[in-house]
Protein backbone atom coordinates (compact mmCIF):
# COMPACT_ATOMS: atom_id res chain seq x y z
CA UNK A 1 0.00 0.00 0.00
CA UNK A 2 1.55 3.47 -1.05
CA UNK A 3 2.13 6.06 1.87
CA UNK A 4 1.17 8.76 -0.56
CA UNK A 5 -2.22 10.96 0.22
CA UNK A 6 -5.76 9.03 -1.12
CA UNK A 7 -6.12 11.50 -3.33
CA UNK A 8 -2.85 11.25 -5.10
CA UNK A 9 -2.87 7.39 -5.34
CA UNK A 10 -6.74 8.12 -6.75
CA UNK A 11 -4.83 9.87 -9.47
CA UNK A 12 -1.90 7.36 -10.09
CA UNK A 13 -4.31 4.53 -10.68
CA UNK A 14 -5.46 5.76 -14.04
CA UNK A 15 -4.07 3.43 -16.59
CA UNK A 16 -2.15 6.57 -18.24
CA UNK A 17 -2.42 9.10 -15.26
CA UNK A 18 -4.41 12.48 -15.37
CA UNK A 19 -1.66 14.81 -16.34
CA UNK A 20 -1.48 17.61 -18.94
CA UNK A 21 -0.21 15.37 -21.93
CA UNK A 22 -2.74 12.78 -20.83
CA UNK A 23 -5.52 15.58 -21.05
CA UNK A 24 -3.68 16.77 -23.93
CA UNK A 25 -4.19 12.75 -25.91
CA UNK A 26 -8.10 12.51 -24.76
CA UNK A 27 -8.18 15.69 -26.28
CA UNK A 28 -7.02 14.07 -29.86
CA UNK A 29 -9.04 10.63 -29.13
CA UNK A 30 -12.39 13.16 -28.21
CA UNK A 31 -11.99 14.73 -31.77
CA UNK A 32 -11.39 11.39 -33.61
CA UNK A 33 -13.99 9.98 -32.50
CA UNK A 34 -16.11 13.43 -32.06
CA UNK A 35 -18.64 12.47 -35.68
CA UNK A 36 -19.27 8.94 -34.35
CA UNK A 37 -20.09 10.31 -30.47
CA UNK A 38 -22.47 13.03 -31.99
CA UNK A 39 -24.51 10.22 -34.27
CA UNK A 40 -24.54 8.47 -31.09
CA UNK A 41 -26.66 10.97 -29.32
CA UNK A 42 -28.25 12.20 -32.26
CA UNK A 43 -29.80 9.25 -32.75
CA UNK A 44 -30.18 8.43 -29.05
CA UNK A 45 -32.38 11.88 -29.18
CA UNK A 46 -29.97 14.42 -27.35
CA UNK A 47 -31.35 17.98 -28.22
CA UNK A 48 -31.73 21.39 -27.11
CA UNK A 49 -33.26 21.17 -23.63
CA UNK A 50 -31.95 17.86 -22.78
CA UNK A 51 -31.21 17.06 -19.27
CA UNK A 52 -27.77 14.66 -19.45
CA UNK A 53 -25.39 12.85 -16.60
CA UNK A 54 -22.21 12.73 -17.86
CA UNK A 55 -20.90 9.84 -15.97
CA UNK A 56 -16.23 9.53 -16.27
CA UNK A 57 -16.40 13.04 -17.99
CA UNK A 58 -12.50 13.21 -17.56
CA UNK A 59 -11.46 16.49 -18.40
CA UNK A 60 -14.53 17.26 -20.05
CA UNK A 61 -14.23 17.34 -24.10
CA UNK A 62 -17.43 15.46 -24.47
CA UNK A 63 -18.85 17.57 -21.75
CA UNK A 64 -18.24 20.62 -23.46
CA UNK A 65 -20.09 19.49 -26.87
CA UNK A 66 -23.32 18.52 -25.00
CA UNK A 67 -23.48 21.56 -23.25
CA UNK A 68 -23.28 23.28 -26.75
CA UNK A 69 -25.89 20.28 -28.02
CA UNK A 70 -28.39 20.98 -25.09
CA UNK A 71 -28.40 24.78 -24.99
CA UNK A 72 -29.13 27.37 -22.41
CA UNK A 73 -32.69 25.68 -21.72
CA UNK A 74 -31.06 21.67 -21.08
CA UNK A 75 -28.02 21.21 -18.51
CA UNK A 76 -25.19 18.22 -18.30
CA UNK A 77 -23.81 17.56 -15.55
CA UNK A 78 -20.30 15.83 -15.09
CA UNK A 79 -19.03 13.33 -12.83
CA UNK A 80 -15.76 12.73 -12.29
CA UNK A 81 -13.37 10.90 -9.48
CA UNK A 82 -10.10 12.83 -10.31
CA UNK A 83 -9.13 15.32 -8.75
CA UNK A 84 -7.30 16.84 -12.09
CA UNK A 85 -9.58 16.23 -14.55
CA UNK A 86 -11.95 17.75 -12.37
CA UNK A 87 -10.08 21.33 -12.12
CA UNK A 88 -9.11 21.01 -16.24
CA UNK A 89 -13.08 20.53 -16.45
CA UNK A 90 -14.14 23.52 -14.28
CA UNK A 91 -11.50 25.71 -15.87
CA UNK A 92 -12.84 25.43 -19.10
CA UNK A 93 -16.39 25.80 -18.27
CA UNK A 94 -15.22 28.85 -16.62
CA UNK A 95 -13.86 30.07 -19.63
CA UNK A 96 -16.64 29.38 -21.73
CA UNK A 97 -18.65 31.61 -19.23
CA UNK A 98 -21.09 28.37 -19.24
CA UNK A 99 -24.38 28.01 -17.15
CA UNK A 100 -25.86 25.16 -18.00
CA UNK A 101 -23.20 22.85 -16.91
CA UNK A 102 -22.68 21.54 -13.61
CA UNK A 103 -18.90 19.75 -12.39
CA UNK A 104 -19.13 17.11 -9.58
CA UNK A 105 -15.75 14.96 -7.97
CA UNK A 106 -17.59 11.65 -7.65
CA UNK A 107 -15.88 8.25 -7.43
CA UNK A 108 -18.77 5.33 -8.93
CA UNK A 109 -17.29 2.48 -6.19
CA UNK A 110 -18.38 4.73 -3.10
CA UNK A 111 -19.90 7.56 -3.70
CA UNK A 112 -23.61 8.33 -4.78
CA UNK A 113 -24.37 10.02 -8.02
CA UNK A 114 -26.34 13.28 -8.61
CA UNK A 115 -30.08 12.69 -8.84
CA UNK A 116 -32.26 14.73 -11.20
CA UNK A 117 -34.99 13.89 -13.73
CA UNK A 118 -32.35 13.23 -16.31
CA UNK A 119 -33.54 12.61 -19.77
CA UNK A 120 -29.72 10.71 -20.87
CA UNK A 121 -26.70 9.02 -19.69
CA UNK A 122 -23.85 9.10 -21.72
CA UNK A 123 -20.31 6.88 -20.31
CA UNK A 124 -17.76 6.40 -22.22
CA UNK A 125 -14.64 4.18 -21.60
CA UNK A 126 -15.81 3.72 -17.49
CA UNK A 127 -17.37 0.86 -16.85
CA UNK A 128 -13.77 -1.12 -18.07
CA UNK A 129 -11.99 0.26 -15.36
CA UNK A 130 -14.16 0.09 -12.31
CA UNK A 131 -13.56 -3.00 -9.92
CA UNK A 132 -17.45 -3.79 -9.74
CA UNK A 133 -19.32 -3.64 -12.87
CA UNK A 134 -22.07 -5.03 -11.17
CA UNK A 135 -22.85 -2.32 -8.31
CA UNK A 136 -21.74 0.45 -11.11
CA UNK A 137 -24.63 -0.84 -12.88
CA UNK A 138 -27.11 -1.16 -10.18
CA UNK A 139 -26.07 2.96 -9.42
CA UNK A 140 -26.61 4.13 -12.98
CA UNK A 141 -29.92 2.45 -13.02
CA UNK A 142 -30.87 4.15 -9.33
CA UNK A 143 -29.85 7.76 -10.87
CA UNK A 144 -32.16 7.07 -14.09
CA UNK A 145 -35.57 7.69 -14.37
CA UNK A 146 -38.00 5.70 -16.00
CA UNK A 147 -38.03 6.54 -19.75
CA UNK A 148 -34.39 7.96 -19.44
CA UNK A 149 -31.87 6.80 -22.15
CA UNK A 150 -28.09 5.57 -21.11
CA UNK A 151 -25.45 5.64 -24.15
CA UNK A 152 -22.15 3.46 -23.83
CA UNK A 153 -19.22 3.02 -25.84
CA UNK A 154 -16.97 0.51 -24.06
CA UNK A 155 -14.72 -2.07 -24.97
CA UNK A 156 -16.19 -5.64 -26.35
CA UNK A 157 -12.93 -7.02 -27.70
CA UNK A 158 -9.67 -5.32 -27.01
CA UNK A 159 -7.36 -7.56 -28.76
CA UNK A 160 -8.75 -7.31 -32.14
CA UNK A 161 -6.33 -4.14 -31.96
CA UNK A 162 -3.84 -5.67 -34.72
CA UNK A 163 -1.82 -4.59 -38.03
CA UNK A 164 -1.19 -6.17 -41.12
CA UNK A 165 2.05 -7.20 -41.48
CA UNK A 166 1.29 -8.26 -37.74
CA UNK A 167 3.57 -6.95 -35.11
CA UNK A 168 4.29 -9.43 -32.77
CA UNK A 169 5.86 -6.94 -30.09
CA UNK A 170 2.83 -4.77 -30.26
CA UNK A 171 0.33 -7.71 -29.80
CA UNK A 172 2.27 -8.50 -26.95
CA UNK A 173 2.16 -4.70 -25.32
CA UNK A 174 -2.09 -5.28 -25.77
CA UNK A 175 -1.51 -8.78 -23.80
CA UNK A 176 0.32 -6.26 -21.22
CA UNK A 177 -2.43 -3.78 -20.66
CA UNK A 178 -4.98 -6.14 -20.69
CA UNK A 179 -3.18 -8.03 -17.95
CA UNK A 180 -2.62 -4.68 -16.08
CA UNK A 181 -5.98 -3.79 -16.47
CA UNK A 182 -6.99 -6.89 -14.81
CA UNK A 183 -4.71 -6.94 -11.96
CA UNK A 184 -6.13 -3.48 -11.16
CA UNK A 185 -10.04 -5.28 -11.07
CA UNK A 186 -10.86 -3.85 -14.80
CA UNK A 187 -12.10 -5.88 -17.40
CA UNK A 188 -10.98 -5.00 -21.40
CA UNK A 189 -13.98 -6.62 -22.74
CA UNK A 190 -16.35 -5.34 -20.25
CA UNK A 191 -19.16 -4.60 -23.14
CA UNK A 192 -20.39 -7.75 -22.97
CA UNK A 193 -20.64 -8.08 -19.26
CA UNK A 194 -22.71 -4.81 -19.19
CA UNK A 195 -25.50 -5.85 -21.59
CA UNK A 196 -26.86 -8.30 -19.49
CA UNK A 197 -26.09 -6.35 -16.23
CA UNK A 198 -27.98 -3.48 -17.95
CA UNK A 199 -31.05 -6.10 -18.45
CA UNK A 200 -31.23 -7.17 -14.94
CA UNK A 201 -31.24 -3.59 -13.62
CA UNK A 202 -34.52 -2.55 -15.39
CA UNK A 203 -33.13 -1.36 -18.95
CA UNK A 204 -33.74 -2.46 -22.57
CA UNK A 205 -31.55 -2.18 -24.59
CA UNK A 206 -32.83 -0.35 -28.03
CA UNK A 207 -29.54 -0.64 -29.96
CA UNK A 208 -26.01 -1.65 -30.26
CA UNK A 209 -23.75 -1.14 -32.66
CA UNK A 210 -20.16 -2.67 -33.26
CA UNK A 211 -17.26 0.35 -33.87
CA UNK A 212 -14.23 -1.13 -35.70
CA UNK A 213 -11.79 0.79 -38.22
CA UNK A 214 -9.65 -0.42 -40.69
CA UNK A 215 -7.16 3.05 -40.22
CA UNK A 216 -3.64 3.77 -42.56
CA UNK A 217 -1.10 5.89 -41.39
CA UNK A 218 -2.48 8.82 -42.97
CA UNK A 219 -6.04 8.50 -41.18
CA UNK A 220 -6.73 11.06 -38.42
CA UNK A 221 -7.24 8.24 -36.12
CA UNK A 222 -4.79 5.98 -36.91
CA UNK A 223 -3.06 8.91 -34.19
CA UNK A 224 -5.80 7.44 -31.06
CA UNK A 225 -4.26 4.33 -30.71
CA UNK A 226 -0.74 4.96 -31.72
CA UNK A 227 -0.42 7.70 -29.02
CA UNK A 228 -2.20 5.58 -26.61
CA UNK A 229 0.76 3.14 -27.27
CA UNK A 230 3.35 5.55 -26.81
CA UNK A 231 1.93 6.59 -23.63
CA UNK A 232 1.13 3.00 -22.08
CA UNK A 233 4.68 1.92 -22.95
CA UNK A 234 5.75 5.05 -20.77
CA UNK A 235 3.35 4.60 -17.95
CA UNK A 236 3.94 0.49 -17.84
CA UNK A 237 7.69 0.93 -17.61
CA UNK A 238 7.08 3.24 -14.59
CA UNK A 239 5.13 0.79 -13.23
CA UNK A 240 7.52 -1.98 -13.28
CA UNK A 241 5.39 -4.10 -16.37
CA UNK A 242 8.19 -4.13 -19.31
CA UNK A 243 11.33 -3.07 -19.61
CA UNK A 244 13.16 -0.39 -21.66
CA UNK A 245 14.41 -2.99 -24.27
CA UNK A 246 10.24 -4.29 -24.87
CA UNK A 247 9.86 -0.26 -24.63
CA UNK A 248 11.67 0.27 -27.50
CA UNK A 249 10.60 -3.12 -29.63
CA UNK A 250 7.50 -1.47 -29.88
CA UNK A 251 8.20 1.85 -30.53
CA UNK A 252 10.11 0.41 -33.51
CA UNK A 253 7.60 -1.35 -34.64
CA UNK A 254 5.61 1.50 -34.61
CA UNK A 255 7.63 3.81 -35.99
CA UNK A 256 8.40 1.06 -39.28
CA UNK A 257 4.28 0.68 -39.32
CA UNK A 258 3.47 4.41 -39.84
CA UNK A 259 6.39 4.87 -42.66
CA UNK A 260 5.01 1.84 -44.73
CA UNK A 261 1.98 3.18 -47.10
CA UNK A 262 0.57 -1.00 -47.17
CA UNK A 263 0.61 -0.90 -43.33
CA UNK A 264 -3.02 -1.28 -41.94
CA UNK A 265 -4.36 -0.71 -38.30
CA UNK A 266 -7.14 -2.75 -37.18
CA UNK A 267 -9.00 -0.92 -33.63
CA UNK A 268 -10.09 -2.49 -30.67
CA UNK A 269 -13.22 -3.31 -31.43
CA UNK A 270 -16.16 -1.00 -29.60
CA UNK A 271 -19.37 -1.82 -28.67
CA UNK A 272 -22.03 1.48 -28.72
CA UNK A 273 -25.16 0.14 -26.08
CA UNK A 274 -28.14 2.38 -26.39
CA UNK A 275 -30.37 1.30 -23.25
CA UNK A 276 -33.74 2.93 -21.92
CA UNK A 277 -34.43 2.80 -18.37
CA UNK A 278 -38.22 1.01 -18.11
CA UNK A 279 -38.39 0.51 -14.47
Amino acid sequence: MSNAPLSDQLEGDYILGTNDEEIDRLRLQHRVWRKHVLSAWKRAGISNGSRVLDVGAGPGHATLDLAEIVGATGNVVAVERSRNFVRALDQAVATRRLTNVAVHQIDLMTDELPQAAWDFLWCRWVAMFVEDPVLVTKKLAAALPAGAIAIFHEYAQYDTWRFSPRLPAQEEFIRKVIGNWRSNGGDSDVALRLLPLLNENGFAIRATTPLIFTLRSSDEMWQWPITFIRSGLARLEQLGVIDRRFRREVERECDEAEQNANALMLTPLVLEIVAEKLR
